[in-house]
């Protein structure tokens, strides 16, 4: 009795603004960052702390990305802050990792000698269930087929308390977004679309495998100071037009290298006209314009998404804290856009980019004018994306339409889930039988064709067709491994308007259909609660938590493994300049991610490097005949793939040289397509400019090193190998030269059979270019001059081969 009254007197000496505090802080129970993890709980008061400090720094007010991201600073008081300048070293709060991506950053981890993951991490299952027939037997033969990894990922959660959602659960960002994203939370994922939980008020950021390792390591992690982009909304959403508009809006404005090294922030009064999951949409299509992430600020709309998905404790939370969940008054952007929603019409962009935006009223001339197939031969909806209640609520308000009038689709035309709870609730409230009645198949709660993972079996490859799809990334061959789909992008609504009507030149704002008695009718604007009224159907248990003890979990990687393999070292630099290199291929445009290291049927050998290098730029154009994984042998005078050639020169002792155009490397954050021409023998990539993303391999160095030493020997080195700003880190870690043209005309000098000789090395050094000898078959020469953004560190990293063959020398 006598503290509590002790405690009322302090409250009553310091004012009511402190009681309000103390309330809050002291005497409130705390608040788990989910229910699967009753032991965490959420500290907004470190969050608010780190923040002020940081304010009364700068003297000035700061944005909401800024105080998320400074607010989780190793350092508050000594870190040097300068946006686009400046390396960061940052405590996130969890790590998430998709089931393609963890397999190798869990063989870090393994290696690590750490018993125990040092934040709350998750695994999940969504990327190795190929589409084929539907939802149930698909997700059987996914678990036959992947029984091996899928066990070693689950052992592997288990020994190392990593909570994993089984095959089946849902799509990595889906999960997060209803279980794990909350206002404020710091969250790094293994995977390019992670901003998805930016429409929770949160900063998620996509990164490689080995980042998470860092993380969950315990290890501080760095990120270059963002910029900071503001778009500000007004006006507010109605009819046709939905929240998928507004980033294919930006796309379009930005392009996709226009976000590279900022977060994308949205304000302003047109936040609210926004449901929770359509902000979720806006900020997971943001890795598409090259953005480090996305966010909204905290508000009602993500409060009562909270409440809808049993999180009422943090939304009751956050409303306490809500001045450090939205940005300061009076702060500044780098830039700004304005988009006024009340005037925002519907958008299409594509094919082959995400960034080719169009009004849905216009996509049918253009598509005329330029020869692509007016005919949708498929309708996808779904996706990390787009696959949330209101999303199928709203599309199968518009099949219930068409079949109100005797109308099915005349595209084939696919649904896919987000998540194990909202297959079960849109199967409770009717809508999956509205879209399966209207023609659709209900595909498994995972990923399938947004990445690749389609059996597609409707048209032949190579043959030219069109398809529309709710997703968020459609460069060539992304979705069914043709280089001939036209794949446009645009929001669930259009795609089904159009899957009913069978063609681009469909506008569901000024086009008639026709009914099965032959009356012309209009579509009515889609309509669709924002969450389900009778709540959320959990559907069938899919998470397995971490046991308390885990001793006895055995974790196995059999060396006969087609699918799991350790990794091994490269060889180092012998001291010469590298001599007449060969051109393995000039790769003609655009050179993303998924032309290096394909996704789909790949995805089964992400824990295998040999046999995953099999499809290394199998997807490049090749400037020679504009061909695909079709490039001469120049030692034989034969053409075959590009992996089988490049694997022929590595046999014969001949190094070769990638030369590639600009932003090369665009796409997801894939370890892989790093890693892969080191291994078949490659030792420069040659290009007019790298793009933000191409893989990250920090933590591979932790698979020989434990995590004690592999953080002593990473103050060795310069905060510039995070790679998630650069595309060349994670080539330079492996030993490889990348470098840019100094002209970027030297690039039409070289031809297809060249050999290439970088010299200089002698003195290779910060801030040095190097000099190229381009050799022509017809005895000529170019020198050309090339730069590069090495620091000492790297270069020494080039001198030992690797940045794991240096640590062994610091060792």
């Amino acid at each position: 009795m006598n503290s509590i009254c002790l405690c009322l007197n302090f409250w009553l000496v310091l004012g009511e603004g402190v009681r309000r505090l103390h309330v809050s802080s002291a005497f409130k129970a705390k608040v788990a960052m989910s229910r699967f993890e009753p032991g965490t709980s959420i500290s907004y008061e470190k969050l608010h702390e780190n923040i002020d400090i940081v304010r009364k720094r700068l003297n000035r007010p700061l944005t909401l990305s800024e105080k998320i991201v400074y607010g989780h600073l190793d350092d508050p008081v000594g870190q040097d802050i300068a946006r686009g300048r400046t390396y960061l070293r940052l405590r996130p709060d969890r790590v998430a990792m998709q089931d393609a991506t963890a397999q190798m950053a869990m063989l870090q981890f393994i290696s690590s000698g750490l018993p125990k993951v040092a934040v709350p991490s998750t695994i999940h299952c969504d990327h190795l269930i190929e589409a084929q027939i539907g939802g149930v037997e698909d997700l059987k033969r996914a678990k036959e087929v992947n029984q091996e990894v899928y066990n070693f990922l689950a052992t592997a959660g288990a020994k190392y308390g990593v909570g994993f959602w089984k095959p089946g659960s849902g799509i990595i960002h889906q999960i997060i977004l209803e279980n794990y994203a909350y206002p404020g939370v710091l969250l790094i994922g293994t995977d390019s679309h992670t901003p998805n939980g930016g429409g929770l008020g949160s900063i998620c950021i996509g990164v490689g495998g080995a980042d998470a390792v860092d993380v969950m390591a315990g290890i501080p992690w760095e990120l270059k100071c963002p910029n900071v982009i503001g778009v500000k909304l007004t006006g507010s959403l109605s009819g046709w037009t939905s929240p998928k508009d507004v980033i294919l809006k930006v796309a379009g404005i930005l392009t996709v290298k226009g976000g590279t090294g900022a977060i994308v922030e949205y304000h302003g009064p047109g936040v609210d006209s926004i449901s929770c999951t359509g902000m979720a949409t806006i900020c997971n299509m943001g890795a598409e314009i090259g953005a480090t992430t996305s966010v909204f600020p905290y508000n009602h709309r993500m409060k009562t998404y909270l409440n809808k998905t049993g999180r009422a404790d943090i939304a009751a939370l956050a409303d306490e804290h809500k001045d450090d969940l939205i940005p300061d008054k009076g702060c500044k952007y780098d830039q700004v856009i304005e988009i006024n929603l009340s005037e925002l019409k519907p958008h299409i962009n594509g094919p082959f980019t995400p960034d080719l935006a169009h009004p849905v009223s216009e996509i049918g001339a253009v598509a005329e004018k330029n020869g692509w197939p007016l005919e949708v031969k498929v309708g996808l909806i779904g996706s990390c994306t787009n696959s949330s209640y209101e999303d199928m609520g709203r599309a199968a308000s518009l099949a219930k339409q068409a079949l109100d009038k005797g109308l099915k689709c005349k595209a084939a035309f696919t649904v896919t889930p987000g998540s194990e709870q909202i297959r079960a609730t849109i199967e409770r409230d009717g809508f999956s039988k509205i879209l399966r009645d209207v023609g659709g198949v209900v595909l498994a709660n995972a990923c399938g064709p947004c990445i690749g993972q389609w059996d597609r079996k409707d048209v032949k490859k190579g043959e030219k067709n069109t398809i529309v799809t709710s997703y968020n990334r459609n460069f060539t061959s992304r979705n069914d491994a043709n280089p001939a789909t036209h794949a446009f992008v645009t929001s669930p609504e259009i795609v089904t308007a159009m899957a009913i009507a069978g063609t681009l030149k469909f506008d569901p704002e000024t086009d008639y259909l026709t009914a099965a008695n032959g009356e012309k009718f209009k579509l009515e604007p889609p309509n669709g609660d924002e969450l389900p009224a009778r709540d959320f159907d959990p559907g069938q248990d899919t998470y397995q938590h971490p046991p308390a003890e885990s001793g006895s979990v055995m974790v196995d990687v059999s060396p006969t493994s087609t699918r799991l393999q350790l990794l091994e070292p490269f060889d180092k630099w012998n001291g010469k300049d590298l001599e007449d290199l060969q051109v393995l291929i000039k790769v003609k445009g655009k050179c993303t991610t998924d032309h290096i290291s394909a996704a789909g049927p790949w995805l089964k050998f992400r824990g295998h490097l040999d046999n995953i290098s099999n499809n290394m730029l199998i997807g490049a154009i090749n400037i020679e005949n504009d061909a695909v994984n079709k490039i001469k042998n120049r030692l034989t005078g034969e053409y075959g793939g590009v992996p089988d050639v490049a694997r022929h020169y590595k046999a014969n002792g001949l190094s070769w040289v990638v030369v590639g155009d600009d932003n090369y490397g665009e796409g997801s954050s894939r370890e892989h397509a790093a890693l892969e021409p080191r291994h078949l023998g490659g030792r420069v990539i040659l290009v007019k400019s790298f793009a933000r993303i191409h893989g990250t391999l920090r933590g591979y160095i932790s698979l020989l090193f434990p995590a004690f030493f592999f953080s002593v020997l990473f103050s060795f080195f310069s905060p510039h190998c995070h790679s998630v700003l650069f595309a060349e880190t994670n080539l330079k870690k492996q030993g490889m030269l990348p470098l840019t043209f100094a002209d970027p005309t030297d690039y039409d000098k070289i031809r297809p059979d060249d050999k290439i000789s970088i010299t200089g090395l002698a003195t290779f050094a910060p801030g040095k270019p190097l000099k190229g000898v381009v050799k022509h078959g017809d005895g000529s020469q170019d020198i050309i001059t090339l730069n590069h953004t090495f620091n000492e560190n790297q270069v020494e990293w080039f001198h030992a081969g690797s940045a794991l063959n240096r640590m062994k020398e610091l060792q």
